[in-house]
């Protein structure tokens, strides 16, 4: 079990793993790598030459360019770079999201798999005594019940590699009871049983939970509910991106926490990182990648 963020960090360090930037002209994006270099983070640039000099020069920092002229080229040499083991991460920079995405899951490139693409967060809060994993905030709207299963299993295999034996996930609803007007209820214990079926490995899953009498010990036994994720989950599964996103976003300005995150289910870790994360965001979501690549 992961305390805190500091240990993803001290696990990242001295990896020494190159990061790919698509759209290299983002400023943000070259400050963030710049300020991971302390972990041994090195980095290949990719977009307009002459604008990336430019920056590089008004930063003060030095990195290979390859020249690209267009999103789609950046993003493409990007992927490319990865797939041949020249780079060992692809980072988002100056370019549209679903446009590197496209390229990560261009056949040609060989990182993709047969997984979905998902956002896994991981959130450190004041109070809580451990790590949370939270998915999917970022990519799948409104996941099925089959693409429910594919989350579970990026959100754990991102967890096993990071030192988790057997994770165990929540599965979150508003309430902790099944409730035929609430399909994802239903959906928690199918999912639950599948997991008793052995159909889902590598993790111990239950659900419906709510969030309380996941993450607390006290408040499942005031509940009355029992087994071995309750009060004590590592990942929360929520029903869809709103209540991820809202999820992963009320602990850092609600609670003031540290937030990491990544897209997993390609064959290399992807950093999407918003311009209004803080740098600190910024910094453990390159050292997850790091710490996973």
């Amino acid at each position: 079990m992961l305390r805190s963020m500091n240990e993803i960090i001290e696990l990242a360090r001295g990896k020494s793993k190159v990061i790919a930037i698509a759209g290299a002209e983002d400023k943000e994006a070259l400050k963030a790598v710049y300020e991971a270099r302390e972990l041994g983070v090195s980095a290949i640039l990719f977009g307009k030459k002459a604008v990336v000099e430019e920056n590089l020069e008004e930063l003060g920092y030095e990195y290979p360019i390859v020249n690209c002229e267009t999103e789609e080229e950046a993003s493409r040499m990007a992927v490319k770079y990865v797939s041949e083991g020249k780079a060992h991460i692809v980072m988002k920079g100056l370019v549209k999201t679903s446009t590197l995405l496209k390229a990560v899951l261009d056949k040609e490139y060989g990182l993709r798999t047969e997984r979905l693409l998902s956002h896994v967060a991981v959130v450190e809060v004041p109070g809580v005594n451990r790590l949370i994993f939270i998915t999917d905030g970022g990519m799948v709207i409104r996941p099925t019940l089959e693409q429910k299963v594919q989350i579970i299993e990026n959100a754990v295999g991102v967890a096993r590699k990071l030192g988790y034996e057997m994770p165990k996930v929540a599965l979150i609803a508003a309430v902790e009871t099944v409730n035929p007007d609430m399909p994802e209820t239903l959906e928690a214990a199918i999912l639950t049983k599948m997991s008793e079926r052995g159909q889902i490995k590598g993790c111990k899953i239950d659900g419906p939970l709510g969030i309380d009498n996941a993450l607390s010990v006290y408040a499942a036994e005031v509940k009355g509910v029992k087994g071995e994720v309750a009060g004590h989950a590592d990942i929360l599964v929520v029903p869809d991106i709103h209540s991820g996103n809202f999820l992963g976003k009320s602990a850092v300005y609600f609670a003031n926490g540290r937030i990491a995150g990544i897209i997993a289910g390609a064959r290399a870790p992807v950093i999407v990182i918003s311009r209004a994360d803080t740098s600190d965001s910024k910094f453990v979501s390159i050292a997850l990648a790091v710490a996973l690549a």
